[in-house]
């Protein structure tokens, strides 16, 4: 069985945001971390932030509207990272 194929690559060609997640979170069930970060780096770290603001929200440590930088910084990361992994000779496109 392969893996999945992602329908923005398949009809462009791109690497969208998301593209190797599910490679990176089999690496990581797997315990190869090195492997995930090559995979997918930034989905790795929005993984982790998405857990965090998730469990300050649930806990009421902070309002929703003290939490909206994190989703305006969220969106101009996967903005500059979909421009970036697509550019050729980076590396980093999977």
């Amino acid at each position: 069985m392969g893996w999945p194929v992602c329908p923005i690559k398949a009809l462009t060609g791109l690497c969208c945001p998301g593209c190797g997640g599910t490679r990176m979170v089999v690496s990581l069930f797997e315990g190869r971390f090195a492997d995930a970060v090559h995979y997918n780096a930034v989905l790795l770290v929005f993984l982790v932030l998405f857990a965090w603001v998730a469990v300050a929200k649930l806990a009421r440590a902070k309002s929703w509207l003290d939490l909206r930088w994190a989703r305006n910084t969220a969106l101009v990361v996967l903005a500059l990272w979909f421009v970036v992994r697509n550019v050729p000779g980076t590396g980093l496109y999977v």
